[in-house]
């Protein structure tokens, strides 16, 4: 793994309106994220964490600070420019999944690949292989409303990792999941970082995915309280394939 970090954030400030104040969610921010490394961003609710991962990913611009991402200066880019850098290396897994009703499974992830410029035959081919590598190949031609809490999230995560993203942004990914689909996603995330090279930053107020973080950093009232390496994350000795059905 390179030695250059693959996120590095500066100084960052971000306000929000609330009536006719100015609120600060991040106030002076100082951040990097590593490839090969499970970062976990945990605090309280309301203390920066989902800003900060927008700011980092390029979906939200900070009013003050820089991030510097793969070497490229987020913010001094055109909002044309971050749509093709996040499409090109970044993967992110939300809390609501984000899935189209009508799509199946397969279509979820082929329709983002196409996107990229691959044809239809190679962006199923990849969507695929994506999907059978998350355990949910007798899943491809369900819909939304034929799977599980587990199974959605899963679809999500083949989604994001189809691509092979450089950048792997997850806000609160096993809120919503039963302890057995968490502990999938949290090895999905590892092998994410272990196996490609990425940089994984995952906001999260589960305290059992501190078992798979390399990093942990905690906030509060808008600044970091707490930086700290935690070494090598456990492996889970079982796939995510055998998992339950409805995980």
């Amino acid at each position: 793994m390179t030695a250059v970090p693959a996120i590095v954030a500066t100084g960052l400030v971000k306000r929000f309106k609330a009536g006719r104040a100015q609120v600060a969610v991040l106030k002076g921010v100082d951040f990097e994220a590593r490839h090969g490394d499970v970062t976990m961003v945990m605090g309280p609710s309301g203390s920066g964490k989902s800003t900060l991962v927008a700011a980092l990913s390029g979906l939200l611009k900070p009013d003050a600070g820089q991030v510097t991402a793969l070497g490229q200066n987020l913010w001094s880019r055109s909002a044309e420019e971050l749509d093709r850098f996040r499409l090109a290396h970044c993967g992110f897994i939300f809390q609501g999944f984000n899935l189209f009703p009508a799509l199946t499974a397969l279509e979820q992830v082929a329709v983002i690949l196409r996107h990229t410029g691959l044809s239809a035959r190679d962006a199923r081919a990849r969507a695929e292989a994506a999907l059978d590598d998350v355990g949910l190949t007798p899943r491809l031609h369900q819909r939304p409303a034929e799977l599980s809490g587990g199974e959605k999230q899963r679809v999500a995560i083949a989604r994001a990792m189809a691509k092979a993203p450089d950048l792997v942004f997850a806000d609160e990914p096993t809120s919503a999941l039963d302890g057995e689909s968490g502990q999938v996603v949290a090895y999905l995330l590892q092998r994410a970082a272990k196996d490609r090279g990425a940089a994984v930053v995952c906001v999260t107020h589960d305290p059992r995915l501190e078992d798979y973080a390399d990093r942990i950093i905690r906030l509060e009232d808008g600044r970091i309280r707490e930086d700290r390496r935690i070494g090598p994350a456990p492996v889970l000795v079982r796939h995510p394939r055998a998992a339950r059905s409805g995980a």
